[in-house]
């Protein structure tokens, strides 16, 4: 380990009860996309009070600029996303600090992005002498809900006009260990689009399906063609996903409805299929209406592109891990995931890594998987965490 890391571990041991206590006051105070108000002013007031510049070029997310006292046209960013999922929570380990507002929860991980960035600003803020060129230290609004702050963050110009040259992101994973981190070039997440299905049928008694077009019937119908989708219309090598994440039909036991809504989401690698995937869900959706009789609309809402690591920003982070962790600790993941995270807006826009962060833990009951009611993080990854976003902002 470099003389630097070394420093730079000491400080995240240092700054690590400010962090927890940063992330339970937090996730006790969530706020949902867009809607980040107290989470900004929260985030604004730390920054502010080390003496970082800041700029609020949105109305909710906020900006850190740090400038570094060794003379160079660098310009890292680092990035953090705030908001929180509309939803409850639950869970004994997290009862000291479980969210106080109700239909919202931090149950993806934000609240401990964002504590572990303010950390990281901490430790670069004490080694100010040896940053070179800047640092631009963004907390973004709105990362669950489309269009995705990270989108419009981008399409403002804003980071451009700052000259940012490379960013860097993670995300905690429950699936590794505190103390470890996994990344791999190229594809790393996939694009992600929603979809929605109105189907326009006849309603009427339920003792007399015949003389009725009914909805749900159709519904079930096309939730069963779209599963051979992805089987029988693509090439096998191509990874796709098709879900129908929610149904809404009908009053009662007795009445066949007039319509059928189905709500869901499409993942792949490449927006190419994606649109494939459309056409081939409407050709489904307008056949098998037709054939019953009934209408339809279709929603298909194209939300973030594939998260793609470049080669040249992921030998760096692998170079501030190597220096900072042991082998065993990195993990070289062998194939992306499914999940959509709009920090590939980043990527369309700079060379850019996006990392998992080890947070899964039976210590810290925090082997729950992301949006569960139950999703906790073990705080000991504070150390890791901040440390490495520290690390990449002063190293090449």
């Amino acid at each position: 380990m470099s003389e630097l890391n070394k420093k730079i571990d000491a400080k995240a041991e240092e700054y690590y009860d400010y962090m927890v206590q940063t992330r339970r006051h937090l996730h006790k105070n969530p706020e949902i996309s867009f809607k980040e108000f107290d989470t900004t002013d929260y985030i604004l007031h730390e920054l502010k009070k080390i003496g970082i510049k800041t700029e609020r070029p949105m109305e909710t997310g906020c900006i850190g600029i740090i400038e570094g006292d060794v003379e160079s046209d660098r310009i890292i960013a680092l990035r953090a996303d705030i908001d929180a999922l509309p939803m409850s929570e639950e869970g004994t380990s997290k009862s000291a600090f479980m969210s106080e507002r109700e239909g919202a929860a931090h149950c993806c991980g934000h609240d401990f992005h964002t504590s572990n960035l303010l950390g990281a600003a901490n430790i670069l803020m004490d080694l100010k002498e040896q940053i070179p060129g800047k640092v631009v230290l963004i907390f973004q609004a709105g990362e669950e809900k489309l269009p995705g702050g990270g989108r419009l963050l981008t399409e403002s110009g804003f980071l451009q006009n700052l000259g940012v040259q490379k960013i860097f992101g993670m995300h905690t994973n429950p699936n590794f260990a505190p103390g470890e981190v996994a990344v791999k070039p190229g594809a790393f997440m996939a694009c992600t689009v929603e979809f929605e299905v109105e189907i326009m049928g006849k309603g009427g008694h339920a003792a007399a399906p015949h003389t009725t077009v009914d909805p749900i019937v159709i519904a079930a119908q096309v939730i069963q063609q779209f599963q051979t989708i992805v089987s029988r219309s693509m090439d096998p090598t191509e990874p796709a996903v098709i879900t129908v994440g929610k149904i809404e039909a009908g009053s009662a036991h007795n009445i066949i409805p007039e319509k059928a809504r189905l709500i869901g989401t499409v993942r792949a690698f490449s927006m190419e299929t994606a649109r494939f995937i459309k056409d081939r869900m409407e050709t489904v959706v307008a056949g098998t209406t037709a054939a019953a009789g009934a209408d339809y609309t279709f929603i298909f809402d194209e939300g973030y592109p594939a998260v793609v690591n470049s080669e040249e920003t992921t030998d760096q982070f692998l170079k501030a891990a190597a220096d900072q962790l042991s082998a065993d600790r990195i993990i070289h993941l062998k194939k992306p995931i499914m999940a959509g995270e709009d920090f590939a807006f980043y990527q369309q826009e700079f060379p850019g890594t996006f990392f998992f962060l080890g947070t899964g833990s039976d210590d810290a009951d925090s082997k729950w998987s992301w949006h569960h009611p139950r999703y906790n993080v073990d705080e000991c990854a504070f150390k890791t965490g901040a440390a490495l976003m520290a690390s990449l902002a002063l190293t090449k």
